[in-house]
């Protein structure tokens, strides 16, 4: 049993840890909360049972195997989980998992995110739950932008204020996120009001999308065909979503991040160009083969031109330099390099190179399936999680994968530890990066000549 600022909560033992599931860091996002900013959860008497997840945040999808959300499962969705090996005020580290999903689905109490194994490492694992979709990050007028984040910055002020209860030091919080969990810690990092409340950072696979606000009021207002969203019940915002699709460039996210110059001044790599983040340690990095993922869950079609995306993105030349670079890729090859590097590893290669603080790069390699080193393999290998769900299709039992989640948990737990998560540190002139493979390496710029045509055209705002 642990008493919090809002009462006490009673865990169970779990494999020789402490576990706390459902713990509420902000009260219920509906009513009067439902477009509201987060505000601190009401306190309680007695001793509340942490023994459970608390419910999903709406969203438009669900995870493989997991029935579609409906709101007959709890409104109470602003919980967060807790796994230790000491309550008892020992000091530990402390790592806050912030979920994928596109921003629109995504939950902490999926398999794959169980803390246990990285927790047995000697740290404190905190996962948590944020608002995703039109409630997140939809740009409603009146309300305040980007409710996911600021979900995440309530979340991590309840860790500052909490977490040495659970044997945690509040001084050594780290943030690790994969997709667009990814990018809300490059958002993080870049704002002002969550200046503070860690020091370390692990962003994997960081996504290219933050929008402008016209752009992201037009996305919504499309959604919404004219109508309130407060006179919206959440499944009817929910099939909103389902029947549409805004046209981004090369995929469709109807939401992201939206820089609206108070709760996010401007983009993450503009933001650390001017000194945002210098005092977080950082480390950054992408999967080889990104888009893979996307194309196998795809239905069969139409052969797709690489030039002609390029030019969407600005690149007229660019097809050029792809061909020369990778001569024996047939179109398709081609495709899928330009929109792995498009939508998550020159973000994240840039993203090292504006980073003004400490930074360490990487790149994982490793293929167990013919997906090769694809988005989110990285997350079973994060936490060991590697059978069933998505491991269960990525990594297919492969007989590496328990050596690749060794090498991943001990450099994870290791940087938030000490700060060092066991390769050289990164400098835009070398970028110097860490390869996680069987045979693991630290290679001078992987993938320079990607890194040396998407620097000129970096990543702005999307405004259309």
């Amino acid at each position: 049993m642990v008493r919090t600022t809002a009462g006490k909560v009673q865990g169970s033992r779990e494999g020789g840890l402490s576990v706390f599931k459902g713990i509420p860091f902000a009260q219920a996002p509906y009513g009067e909360h439902w477009l509201a900013a987060p505000v601190p959860p009401r306190p309680w008497d007695g001793v509340r049972e942490a023994t459970a997840f608390g419910p999903r945040p709406a969203q438009v999808a669900a995870a493989p195997g997991l029935p579609a959300w409906t709101s007959a499962e709890g409104l109470d969705c602003l919980t967060l989980n807790v796994w230790t090996p000491d309550e008892g005020g020992s000091g530990l580290p402390v790592m806050v998992w912030i979920y994928g999903g596109g921003y629109q689905m995504g939950s902490a109490d999926l398999a794959e995110y169980d803390g246990a194994r990285l927790a047995a490492e000697g740290v404190v694992v905190v996962t948590l739950n944020y608002r995703v979709g039109l409630q997140g990050f939809g740009y409603v007028e009146g309300a305040p932008a980007n409710r996911g984040l600021l979900d995440q910055v309530a979340a991590l002020r309840w860790v500052r204020e909490n977490i040495a209860a659970f044997g945690g030091d509040p001084a050594r919080v780290k943030v690790f996120g994969e997709s667009a969990g990814a990018g809300s810690v490059a958002a993080l990092m870049s704002m002002p009001m969550a200046r503070g409340l860690f020091s370390r950072a692990i962003a994997q696979s960081v996504p290219a999308t933050f929008y402008s606000t016209a752009y992201a009021r037009q996305v919504t207002e499309e959604l919404l065909e004219g109508r309130s969203p407060y006179d919206c019940s959440p499944e009817e915002l929910l099939a909103a979503a389902r029947r549409h699709s805004a046209k981004g460039p090369g995929i469709a996210l109807p939401f992201s991040p939206v820089v609206d110059g108070e709760v996010l001044p401007t983009t993450p790599w503009d933001a650390f160009a001017d000194g945002a983040g210098r005092d977080v340690e950082l480390v950054v990095g992408f999967n080889r083969d990104e888009f893979r993922l996307f194309t196998a869950m795809m239905p069969p079609q139409a052969e797709h031109d690489p030039a002609e995306v390029l030019r969407k993105f600005g690149l007229k030349d660019g097809d050029v330099v792809y061909h020369a670079a990778h001569p024996d890729a047939d179109a398709d090859e081609l495709y899928t390099l330009v929109m792995s590097d498009w939508l998550f590893r020159m973000p994240s290669a840039l993203l090292a190179d504006a980073h003004t603080g400490t930074t360490f790069a990487y790149e994982l390699t490793w293929s167990p399936t013919e997906l090769g080193a694809c988005h989110a393999l990285d997350v079973p290998l994060t936490f060991g999680s590697l059978g069933g769900g998505p491991a269960g299709w990525i990594i297919r039992g492969a007989p590496e994968a328990e050596a690749m989640s060794l090498q991943f948990r001990t450099a994870w737990t290791r940087f938030a530890k000490t700060g060092d998560p066991g390769w050289p540190a990164y400098e835009p002139a070398s970028a110097l990066t860490h390869v996680f493979d069987e045979d693991p390496s630290d290679v001078h710029d992987p993938e320079a000549v990607s890194r040396a045509l998407w620097s000129e055209r970096g990543f702005p705002v999307i405004d259309a």
